[in-house]
């Protein structure tokens, strides 16, 4: 791997852990449980609310933009930084609607993350205005870009199986066509190497408690291209997206800049410790990062064959086709990940049958790779997935 990767020193990683479910939820960074606490106690504790001013809180979203920026190769001042996903899905899809006032058609695919799906129809039910949602089979989707498309919406890397759209292809096909682009880069930002600028897409969205480390429920995060910015009109028109929000006027006035689609007050433990996180990517070259990234899953993929034959791939087999993760179908997936998570390799599992494994190369190496296999056989080869223990279905799986 490259000289800087892994760095599992900067990761608080528990003894006797192989942790394949970063593409779910990121390893806790060494220094942001610290960093969360002096947050608490001596910003706010200490300071109270002067900490707006003098602990630089007001100016935390958008430095936490900046370095999100450059992981995914947008510019500088691009990204803003709150809220949830599905709610810079909204944003952003009311946002490209409105660019777009003489077309009524929303395109996806049937392979999209539900939520995105959920927020677009909401949208729709808003606007009680003849818009339709569209969901192909995903390798359908360029063929189903018509000159009805409005917006085309996407998950650049698919959550279930790890298929990966051709972001470049789509977009272009997508803009020859006069519609609009939205890409979701949930599991993609931290995972591939991006060039969002470059794609000349209008939006990317995305969440920051994945590769990025950001802990359960941080941030998420939305970039509009500088060239479409000061024409958004904001669906969520809060009043950290206007222009002069302790003017306080009555009248909305949005921001010059993509702060425009702010909406409410940041949440700045989770911010903080969001940026404390992003530096451990300090020193990392994306590409460096996709290489050894590829290396691990098609390391895994032959382990997993060579040992797990009652596995079936469900990836896509050619690494540049898929993002960082590598999922398994297999009849018993539920019971049998249960069993391997209790032995201390942890993946997750998608329905209805999907053993889902992420690989992370800021703390994975191909020891980890194929000590994790060795326990899934052992795990399939003993059907130590019977227990009872392992059948009662968990709300989070």
């Amino acid at each position: 791997m490259g000289e800087s990767l892994p760095r599992k020193d900067l990761f608080e990683i528990p003894d006797g852990v192989i942790y394949l479910d970063g593409n779910s939820l990121g390893v806790l960074p060494k220094g942001a449980a610290s960093r969360a606490t002096r947050v608490i106690e001596q910003e706010w504790g200490q300071q109270l609310i002067r900490a707006w001013n003098s602990a630089g809180w007001m100016d935390l979203p958008m430095v936490v933009g900046n370095q999100i920026a450059a992981l995914i190769g947008a510019p500088e001042g691009s990204v803003a930084t709150g809220d949830t996903l599905s709610i810079k899905v909204y944003q952003a899809l009311d946002a490209a609607l409105k660019m777009r006032p003489d077309r009524r058609v929303i395109l996806s695919d049937n392979g999209n993350f539900p939520s995105d799906l959920y927020m677009a129809q909401g949208l729709i039910g808003t606007k009680n205005d003849g818009y339709k949602l569209r969901t192909p089979a995903p390798e359908r989707v360029v063929a189903a870009i018509t000159d009805e498309v409005a917006v085309v919406m996407l998950t650049h890397v698919d959550y279930r199986s790890g298929r990966m759209h051709d972001m470049a292809a789509i977009t272009k096909a997508a803009h020859d066509a006069g519609a609009v682009v939205i890409w979701d880069l949930a599991h993609s930002a931290g995972a591939v190497d991006l060039d969002i600028g470059g794609s000349k897409a209008e939006f990317a969205v995305g969440c920051s408690y994945k590769y990025l480390n950001g802990g359960p429920g941080a941030p998420a995060f939305i970039y509009a291209r500088p060239d479409v910015v000061q024409g958004i009109d904001p669906a969520l028109s809060g009043w950290l997206g206007h222009d002069a929000p302790f003017a306080m006027e009555l009248e909305y006035r949005p921001a010059m800049s993509t702060e425009r689609l702010r909406v409410g007050t940041p949440p700045i433990l989770q911010l903080a410790v969001l940026q404390e996180a992003l530096s451990v990517w300090e020193g990392v070259d994306m590409g460096d990062l996709r290489a050894a990234s590829m290396r691990l899953c098609d390391l895994f993929i032959a382990e997993v064959e060579a040992h797990c034959p009652a596995l079936t791939l469900a990836s896509p087999r050619d690494a540049t086709q898929r993002g960082s993760q590598v999922s398994f179908a297999y009849e018993h997936g539920y019971a049998a990940m249960q069993a391997l998570i209790e032995r201390g390799v942890i993946g997750d599992f998608r329905a209805p049958d999907i053993m889902r494994f992420g690989f992370t190369p800021l703390y994975i190496d191909e020891e980890d790779v194929v000590k994790a296999v060795r326990v899934l056989q052992d795990v399939i080869d003993t059907e130590a997935w019977q227990d009872p223990r392992y059948q009662t279905r968990s709300r989070v799986t």
